[in-house]
């Protein structure tokens, strides 16, 4: 069979299964099984001879141990009270900066991305602070759901993040090497979301009112001592990894024990807490590895169905330029990420797009972090934007006015994958500088 005729069918059955309501990796396995029985005429022993090496080998890596361990480490903080300390202790350095606390959205989003590796629970943590305090000062409430909706999903890109650890084990990258990149860029997304913010504030001040509270260096060293766990987390798990101390693995599970050290001295860790948070670490990657399996076998099913190689040969024959195919990926990734989460959009969609992209000149090392932003942008796009189901939980607004308001953080996030084309040296900067260290 033609592979683009079966990649046609392959993509309907997947538009069927979503549609339903089964669950994603479910979905996966049974698009998998159908293509290798009705299409490529394999007998169900055979179809089991290939399925067991793969479940195998996509569980089987070691760096899929950071994935549990980072997931762990959030959700312990996600239970006390780091995440109040966050908006307390930014609150005196972003006072005298136009849009004041609506900067914390974003600073505080960046910084508890450096300790949870999550889009969702970066979203929920930050706005459970937030929405409620700025609303009671009088705040722009589209300003800050929006904000919080585009900082929110600087999650996936600001290590440890969970999505580039999946995207390393995939395309065969150093994880480190990926950490590395994303810090900066992600960095860079938060400096434009601030500088948005503040220019808005400057030509509406009413969206962000002036505040009473205290911005001088007293106020400021406060804010210090309550960052403190924060500051500790980061410098324990991004330090280890970028000195090389501590593989990815070895720097969450070190993130960990300190994270439970720091809950016991403040007397906030107990036994529900450790339960609580364990669990639901164990759901959560449970869930993500059940979603790469069965990606892992649908990638399997594709190759055998040559579905890659004629996808690549159609695309190669259009002869586009290659800044012209990152816009056609942007928009492929875009609408993809309309019914997929971004997980599950990464992992089924890498065996196709990589050898295109490298064909094209790019390197795995970008492509890595280009196609994370393009995941985040997935994250604030209806109907299935992940952040926008968690900010309409704690407004109780509908998703198309939260989209509505995460909108102007879309074209900015779009704004910031054409500067990192246009400038690929900002994604290669912290990794070359790491590598020439050693």
């Amino acid at each position: 069979m033609d592979p683009l005729y079966a990649a046609s069918i392959i993509f309907i059955l997947l538009l069927f299964y979503l549609g339903i309501g089964i669950w994603v990796f479910a979905g996966l396995f049974l698009i998998g099984f159908s293509s290798l029985y009705f299409i490529a005429d394999f007998p169900l022993a055979r179809i089991g001879a290939i399925l067991e090496p793969t479940v195998w080998r996509s569980t089987t890596s070691w760096e899929l141990a950071a994935i549990p361990m980072f997931i762990w480490m959030g959700e312990i903080v996600f239970r006390t009270d780091i995440s109040q300390r966050l908006f307390n202790g930014l609150a005196p350095f972003v006072n005298r900066i136009p849009g004041r606390f609506l900067h914390i959205n974003v600073a505080g989003s960046a910084l508890f991305a450096m300790v949870c590796g999550s889009s969702t629970a970066t979203t929920a943590t930050i706005g459970r602070i937030t929405l409620d305090e700025l609303q009671k000062r009088g705040y722009s409430r589209s300003l800050a759901v929006g904000s919080l909706a585009g900082a929110g999903s600087l999650g996936l890109l600001i290590p440890p993040s969970i999505v580039l650890i999946i995207y390393g084990v995939l395309a065969e990258v150093s994880i480190t090497k990926l950490f590395a990149a994303g810090l900066i860029p992600g960095l860079m997304i938060a400096a434009i979301y601030m500088a948005y913010i503040a220019i808005v504030a400057m030509f509406r001040p009413s969206m962000a009112p002036a505040t009473a509270d205290r911005s001088d260096w007293r106020a400021m060293l406060q804010g210090l001592r309550l960052l403190a766990p924060v500051i500790i987390l980061i410098v324990v798990v991004l330090g280890g990894l970028y000195t090389g101390f501590a593989s990815p693995s070895e720097s969450g599970a070190l993130g960990v024990a300190v994270t439970i050290v720091m809950t016991t001295l403040q007397r906030q860790l107990n036994w529900k807490l450790l339960l609580e948070s364990s669990l639901a670490a164990v759901r959560t990657s449970c869930m993500i590895i059940a979603i790469m399996v069965g990606a892992a076998f649908l990638s399997t099913t594709m190759g055998y169905l040559h579905i890659p190689a004629g996808v690549a040969r159609a695309i190669d024959s259009l002869d586009l330029s290659p800044a012209v195919l990152l816009i056609v990926l942007a928009i492929f990734y875009i609408i993809l990420g309309m019914f997929l989460d971004g997980i599950s959009m990464i992992v089924m969609t890498l065996p196709i797009t990589l050898p295109i992209v490298m064909a094209a000149g790019y390197d795995p090392l970008w492509f890595g972090i280009y196609l994370v932003i393009m995941t985040e942008l997935a994250q604030i796009t209806p109907p299935v934007g992940l952040n926008l189901f968690v900010i309409q939980g704690l407004t109780g607004r509908s998703i198309g006015s939260v989209a509505l308001d995460a909108l102007p953080f879309f074209f900015l996030m779009c704004l910031a994958t054409a500067i990192l084309a246009l400038f690929p040296q900002i994604v290669h900067w912290l990794p070359g500088l790491l590598m020439s260290a050693k």
